[in-house]
């Protein structure tokens, strides 16, 4: 062999911390682990291959830059690309399995979820698949993966792929492969779980990880319908909802965290303490607050507001609608316009549409081409606080400019995505809008962060990290200077950094218009939300034609930052009642405290105490019903009322009232009404860093 063959048959094969390997053409990252070590071989399921996720034993016939993929990261959490393969892998052992258990199930597509997987699949009409079918579906696939068959990719050409395909007489699969065809595919792959003709196989593109007996537990989750290509009119399937893991024991963990969210489910919860509904004839997703709730949502507001006072922001108030204009000009319509309610359109100018025959079609296109003007239900409300800026000349002076407003803003969710408060089609950001210099985007950002921490500390939410979006050093999407860019994206790093708590810098994840810090909030059960974001802006300042004067009497630019630390008022409730379990701390509370009389005869008393706590500005009720005190009790406890006052003779003789706290199982015991009071006050004040229940020199058991 030659020196120039050899060189051919090698190839170069470079790792994450910069080091290579040289293995022959058509080695696999298998092959690359055991380089390393035989136990890193045995615990890899996957890799990515120049970025792309691959099979483990995938063939590399180029010099690549290979990463493994293992269960875990170094930080001990699972590993984004493990989950997909092991995820994808679980859809096609709970395929066959289903096969397995209906005879005639005919699959379409199983792809893998962040939450898991499904499969949509075509049953018998006469022999559907059933809850009840669930546990004979979990036997098989457990057979399945102790059988520890291993995933064997094929690949045929398109020629002999399909009539493979019309020969199984799917035209789902055909369908699928057609499909791949079109967007560029020069061979069809397929995946044998076990042998090439004679184990179970699927149309598939992969990857895998490596064998069925990597999959350590699987839990069929439910059942839901679907339509052919989402369209409603083609044939209807089943989508079979699953879930996957690597061991029995982070299965059950999974399902015990599910049923704390079962319970803790804002909706149910929301109901139940008569904090929200939402009314069919009202219309899907538009959330009405009840009084209770109105009373979070303006405590929310008022916290707010007094940090928005103190950081310099002056409030703002702007119509619920804009012209299309207004859009236009700033990017969302007709861009975004799938996601934004239908235009309102003048009346004449429907009546004269409709009388030249205009179609809705005819409409749509020149509403796209900008021929017709009307009216938007507002999906967002920077383009108007841009207008408030730009109403008059502006000065070096007069930055940082800072605007805030509660704003209600419109989405076009579609029915299947709405979720209580927590996807919804009208909802209220808590937005503020920063017009400031390019020297200045530094002090702002940090400025936005201090005050989300803020917040975060008040709710007792101190579990969060950061994300910082930054742009793709590969893509043209972006506008603005370059230069700015770098001065932002810096900004945004030292910001992060001077939180004290984890971050990441994800590349392309910035917006079109500038770097981003995303917080992503972890709940008391492990469960993330992202909630609100810091976005430093340059292109609406461009779109709009913003300007200001600067102190070299020239006119300069300004830069935008679009700040919203709870995102939507409602989907922060949300979160906050499934947080809390709707034991919401003192100050936010609908009712603080209850005041509970023994007797009839105690009544003059406990009313007294009702109108001081009210004089003090404290949210109390009295419950004066003729039930018995433990009823009472019982009753209020149900409503996880915070502060329970029981009063009976010998308090109204002392002035006393007997104090019951949420969570502890027994009485405090009693203080004095004018103590309790100060106490009650001081616990609102403080957000919760000082406690009625701290005043109390006792060991109480505390419960649930």
């Amino acid at each position: 062999m030659s020196d120039t063959s050899a060189a051919a048959s090698t190839i170069t094969l470079t790792l994450p911390d910069g080091s290579t390997r040289d293995l022959p053409a058509g080695s696999s990252a298998f092959d690359l682990a055991m380089t390393i070590g035989e136990r890193l071989a045995r615990a890899a399921v996957g890799a990515t291959i120049d970025g792309e996720l691959a099979d483990l034993h995938a063939p590399i016939h180029a010099d690549a830059a290979v990463a493994l993929v293992t269960e875990k990261t170094r930080e001990k959490e699972t590993d984004p690309n493990a989950w997909m393969l092991l995820q994808h892998s679980a859809a096609h052992v709970m395929a066959e399995a289903i096969q397995r258990v209906v005879p005639g199930a005919e699959l379409v597509y199983g792809p893998p979820l962040e939450t898991g997987f499904y499969y949509d699949i075509r049953f018998p009409e006469d022999r559907p698949l059933r809850e009840g079918d669930f546990e004979a579906v979990e036997k098989e696939i457990a057979a399945i993966a102790k059988e520890d068959r291993r995933f064997t990719r094929y690949d045929l050409p398109i020629a002999e792929g399909m009539a493979k395909l019309e020969g199984e007489g799917s035209k789902y699969k055909l369908d699928n492969a057609k499909r791949a065809v079109d967007v560029g595919a020069e061979t069809l792959s397929f995946y044998a779980t076990g042998e090439v003709g004679k184990d179970w196989e699927d149309l598939c593109r992969g990857p895998h990880v490596p064998s069925t007996g990597r999959i350590g537990a699987v839990k069929v989750m439910s059942l839901a319908s679907s339509y052919w290509h989402g369209d409603e009119n083609s044939d209807r399937l089943t989508r079979v909802y699953g879930v996957a893991f690597f061991s029995k024991k982070e299965l059950n963990a999974h399902l015990t965290k599910l049923e704390e969210a079962r319970q803790r489910d804002h909706r149910v919860i929301g109901k139940k303490l008569d904090l929200f509904l939402i009314d069919e004839e009202v219309g899907q997703g538009l959330v009405m607050w009840t009084p209770k709730g109105s009373v979070i949502r303006k405590e929310l507001q008022a916290f707010i507001g007094e940090e928005l006072r103190k950081q310099g922001y002056s409030e703002v108030f702007a119509p619920h609608i804009g012209k299309l204009g207004l859009y236009k000009t700033s990017g969302h319509f007709p861009y975004y316009q799938d996601s934004q309610f239908v235009p309102i359109l003048e009346r004449q100018f429907l009546d004269a549409s409709a009388e030249e025959g205009q179609s809705v079609q005819d409409l749509e296109g020149n509403l796209a081409e900008g021929e017709v003007e009307g009216f938007l239900l507002k999906p967002m409300n920077c383009p108007h606080h841009v207008k408030i800026y730009a109403s008059r000349r502006r000065s070096y002076r007069e930055l940082p400019y800072r605007i805030a407003e509660f704003g209600t803003v419109y989405r076009w969710e579609q029915s299947g995505e709405l979720n209580g408060m927590t996807r919804v089609r009208a909802f209220t950001q808590d937005d503020a809008h920063i017009f400031c210099t390019t020297d200045q985007v530094d002090a702002e950002v940090r400025g936005c962060l201090s005050l989300v921490r803020k917040i975060f500390d008040a709710l007792d939410m101190t579990d969060f990290r950061v994300r910082v979006g930054l742009r793709d050093p590969d893509s043209s999407k972006y506008t603005g200077d370059p230069a700015n860019w770098d001065r932002a994206e810096q900004a945004c790093r030292e910001a992060a950094a001077s939180l004290g708590v984890p971050f990441t810098e994800e590349r392309g994840e910035a917006a079109f218009y500038g770097p981003k810090i995303d917080f992503v909030v972890k709940d008391v059960i492990g469960r993330e939300w992202q909630l609100g974001t810091v976005q430093v802006d340059y292109s609406l300042p461009e779109r709009f034609g913003l300007e200001y004067n600067g102190a070299d009497n020239k006119t300069h630019r300004p830069v935008m930052i679009h700040r919203a630390p709870f995102g939507s008022l409602e989907r922060f409730v949300g979160l906050l009642i499934e947080h809390f379990g709707g034991a919401f701390p003192l100050w936010l509370s609908p009712e603080q405290v209850r005041v509970l009389p023994i007797s009839e005869k105690s009544e003059a008393y406990a009313r007294s105490v009702v109108d001081g706590l009210i004089e003090a500005g404290v949210r109390v009720t009295m419950d004066n019903s003729g039930d018995r005190v433990q009823a009472k009790i019982k009753h209020a406890t149900g409503e996880k009322i915070p502060y329970l006052l029981v009063v009976g003779p010998r308090d109204a003789e002392g002035g006393t009232v007997s104090v019951r706290a949420r969570g502890i199982q027994k009485d405090l015991g009693s203080m004095p009404m004018d103590a309790f009071v100060e106490g009650a006050r001081d616990e609102i004040a403080s957000k919760g860093k000082t406690r009625v229940v701290d005043r109390f020199e006792t060991s109480a058991d505390t419960g649930a």
